[in-house]
């Protein structure tokens, strides 16, 4: 069979795993381009110059090429039927995902910017982070599935992912999230993405570029 999907990102989890975990889930071969540090710093990297953003990652389908996760991430939750069986749930899925967003891009100062100094500070504040999210999630079906509706959403993937990278961090922050940790577990148990989980290809790849998680 041939692999139509291509995902090209640095040699990490990043912002590509939540795309990994979507496609094993629902049965899709890709492959992944792993781009070094060093060949796209230094320019080599034959379509850095037309990334849109000048950023990874890039996802190709088939002769589709689009930049940006939060896009790649919604374009194949369309192409899956992941996006919610109304308006009212895609905007709850939106909703939460935008919110997932922001607690990535505050872990991503600390991962880069802050580790030494805040990083005990950042972990002190962690559940209140996630208690939001255990909030959304009992007032669907009282936290006994998804995020949001009766069937799984992309956001569920970001939500897993996002889990995974904090409890490396802080191992206890799920302490006080019963419903979550229910909920990680029952996610990452489906047979697909658990088999991805459990490949060499998830585990021995980095979370991050600098060796901080």
């Amino acid at each position: 069979m041939v692999n139509f999907i291509i995902i090209s990102y640095f040699p990490m989890r990043g912002r590509a795993e939540m795309m990994r975990f979507l496609l094993s889930d629902q049965g899709c071969r890709w492959t992944d381009e792993e781009i070094s540090f060093e060949k796209w710093a230094s320019g080599e990297v034959d379509f850095k110059q037309t990334a849109v953003f000048g950023q990874m990652p890039r996802m190709k389908d088939g002769d589709f090429t689009l930049y940006q996760s939060g896009a790649i991430m919604r374009y194949l939750a369309r192409k899956h039927g992941l996006y919610g069986k109304n308006d009212k749930e895609a905007g709850l899925i939106d909703m939460t995902s935008i919110g997932l967003d922001d607690l990535r891009e505050k872990y991503l100062r600390l991962i880069y910017l802050e580790y030494d100094t805040g990083k005990e500070a950042y972990i002190e504040n962690l559940p209140s982070q996630l208690a939001r999210f255990e909030n959304i999630l009992s007032q669907n079906n009282k936290g006994s599935g998804f995020l949001v509706g009766t069937k799984i959403s992309f956001v569920d993937y970001v939500m897993l992912d996002i889990l995974q990278i904090h409890l490396v961090l802080a191992p206890d922050c799920l302490k006080d999230c019963p419903l979550l940790t229910a909920y990680m577990d029952r996610i990452a148990s489906r047979p697909k993405l658990r088999a991805y989980l459990e490949s060499d290809a998830h585990k021995t790849r980095p979370i991050n570029s600098n060796g901080n998680q």
